[in-house]
């Protein structure tokens, strides 16, 4: 499965259906380039065609959470452990959904006296093996795909932390600088997560930079720290520069 298909999964969990119309116009690329992938992921079972688009079939969310969880996993590795060296014991931190940050919460087992905060039911279930970690759990709206928790209530429940690092993930990498993603009701919970840190840090892999999703979260420039496994293009490089946000380029042999 290629980064567009993943690309293609995520817009169809969204809504349980998309159109090749409106593939083709997101990702832009052709109608047939979208028909031979839903073919594709059809043979894969993780989608059924119909006339004009594609459905998603029972338990393709999940499938497409372990095909994301798969993909450059020893760059997230290095990515987790990067962030996780540069968090001291006795600290407070946030980390949402997203498979680059459940990498961090693997690198904090080893980690003291944390207090963690988290809408991500997997980062509380690997931090669970660290009895010297506090983990708390936001309320919410299950997201059976990902084990995200989103919504009003996960919003509400964020709102009541001042912490010393927020950790956030993303879906792409604009090229001029602006983090988004796909699901709004996850934008908005992220949005919220930084409002309530000292220190708003990204982690994200460098295959980012070459995917595309709709929706804005913040610019580059509004966080002090991205963690990424190679060098950002000079474009990006000036949005950091130009918002004080350092770049941490993570070594796979760290």
């Amino acid at each position: 499965m290629n980064i567009r298909q993943m690309q293609i999964l995520e817009l169809v969990r969204a809504s349980g259906r998309a159109s090749v119309e409106d593939l083709s116009a997101r990702l832009e690329v052709t109608p047939q380039t979208i028909r031979r992938d839903l073919g594709e992921l059809a043979d894969q079972g993780v989608l059924d065609r119909v006339h004009g688009g594609a459905i998603l079939r029972s338990g393709a969310s999940n499938i497409a959470y372990e095909e994301r969880r798969r993909m450059n996993e020893d760059a997230k590795a290095a990515i987790g452990r990067a962030c996780a060296a540069q968090i001291p014991d006795n600290s407070s931190v946030i980390l949402n959904i997203g498979t680059t940050t459940e990498a961090v919460a693997r690198a904090l087992l080893r980690h003291r006296n944390l207090t963690v905060v988290t809408n991500n039911m997997n980062v509380a279930n690997i931090l669970a093996a660290n009895e010297s970690c506090e983990v708390l759990v936001a309320g919410g709206l299950l997201r059976r795909s990902d084990g995200g928790l989103v919504g009003d209530l996960t919003r509400e429940f964020m709102a009541n932390f001042k912490t010393d690092y927020a950790i956030i993930g993303c879906s792409a990498l604009d090229e001029d600088g602006d983090i988004l993603d796909f699901d709004l009701a996850e934008v908005r919970v992220s949005r919220a997560i930084l409002r309530q840190a000292r220190e708003r840090w990204l982690v994200t892999d460098s295959a980012k930079l070459a995917q595309k999703a709709p929706i804005r979260v913040v610019s580059l420039a509004e966080l002090d720290t991205i963690f990424i496994d190679s060098p950002i293009p000079e474009p990006l490089r000036r949005v950091c520069d130009q918002g004080g946000t350092r770049v941490v380029v993570a070594s796979e042999e760290a």
